[in-house]
Order: C-alpha cells, then sequence, then structure tokens
C-alpha cells in the first residue's frame, strides 16, 4: 500500500480541559452501595468472561455480613473493597442488594404498610385496650389526621376608606343602644 491510501483521523479535543492525572482521578465519585454494585458487576463479567463460578465460603460469607453491619451501623464508613476477595466482595453485593429491596425506599409504600398492618391489628385484636391502641395509631398517621386539630386564619385586606366606612357604620349602630352597666366611683385623695 502505498502513503496515498492512509487516512489519518484526529479527534477534536478542546483546547483548556484538564485531564485526569491517573483513572482513581477520573472515576466518579460513588455511593458506598454505588461501588459494591460496580465492582460486583466486574467481578461477575470477569468471571462470566473466564467461565468461572464466584462460590463465597462460609468465611467469606461471614466477612461480608460483618461488613454489612459495620457499613449499617456506620453511614460515613467507606471500606476499601480492593482489600477483600472477590468472593466477600460478591456476597457482600447480594447482602446490599437484599437489605435494598426490605428498606422501602417509597414511602408511600411504607406508609400504606403500616396502615394496613395497622388496620389488621385493629381487626383481630383480642381486647379493646388493643384495639383502640392500633385505632389510634391509625388515627395519628399523617393523611389520616383524626385527631388533629385544624385552624384556619383568614386574612381580609381592606383599604382604609372601607375601614373607616365599617367603623362608622358600627357607630352608627351603637348610637342609642344602651349599654347596661355599673358605675364605680373613685375618690381621689390629694
Amino acid at each position: 500500500m502505498s502513503d496515498d491510501n492512509h487516512i489519518v483521523v484526529v479527534p477534536h479535543v478542546d483546547d483548556n480541559i484538564p485531564l485526569p492525572k491517573n483513572a482513581a482521578e477520573a472515576f466518579p465519585k460513588l455511593t458506598v452501595e454505588e461501588e459494591v454494585e460496580v465492582r460486583s458487576n466486574t467481578i461477575k463479567l470477569v468471571s462470566d468472561i473466564a467461565g468461572e463460578n464466584i462460590e463465597p465460603s462460609e468465611q467469606d460469607q461471614e466477612k461480608a455480613k460483618e461488613l454489612a453491619k459495620e457499613m449499617i451501623n456506620n453511614p460515613e464508613l467507606r471500606p476499601e473493597f480492593a482489600n477483600y476477595p472477590n468472593e466477600t466482595i460478591a456476597f457482600l453485593a447480594g447482602l446490599v442488594a437484599q437489605s435494598n429491596h426490605m428498606i422501602v425506599k417509597d414511602l408511600a409504600d411504607l406508609k400504606l404498610h403500616v396502615v394496613n398492618n395497622l388496620v389488621k391489628e385493629a381487626e383481630m385484636a383480642k381486647s379493646s385496650r388493643e384495639r383502640i391502641a392500633a385505632l389510634k395509631a391509625i388515627g395519628e398517621i399523617d393523611g389520616v389526621d383524626a385527631f388533629k386539630r385544624k385552624t384556619e386564619v383568614t386574612h381580609i385586606t381592606k383599604s382604609g376608606d372601607e375601614l373607616e366606612k365599617e367603623l362608622l357604620e358600627t357607630i352608627e349602630q351603637l348610637k342609642g343602644t344602651v349599654i347596661e352597666g355599673e358605675v364605680i366611683e373613685t375618690k381621689i385623695n390629694d
């Protein structure tokens, strides 16, 4: 082939855009859960490509459970996942995914679950005390508000002329009205 047949493609690169120093600097900030998911997806992909199964030992499972407990007890904890074997991370990812499914992310679903279970408790209660406790709990749920007192305040803005007119009308209505009361005399001693 001659040089005339070669095509050189040079991508456009914007000026004054700093490049990261290394891959770690280029990596986006992830939550702990996101990092576990990315690592486990990578582990699974590599194991699938290699045709190998990832089977965590009992020791890997125990270490993953300990790590999961630490992560739950200390949400600020950022474990150094690179220090753990792939099997531990894979099992940890399963625990994190399972707990994320167990913990209802949508509060409306949680509220519905609470209301449904309280209604069931109220219906199944053996004593009136238990039934009343369940019903009271239902009544206190936001949105049910069975015991909430509502006070409405209406603000009416009137012009000075409107207020003056109303005051004059009130004074006219009061003219000639007998107001009964008791007169108390007080003596001032000089």
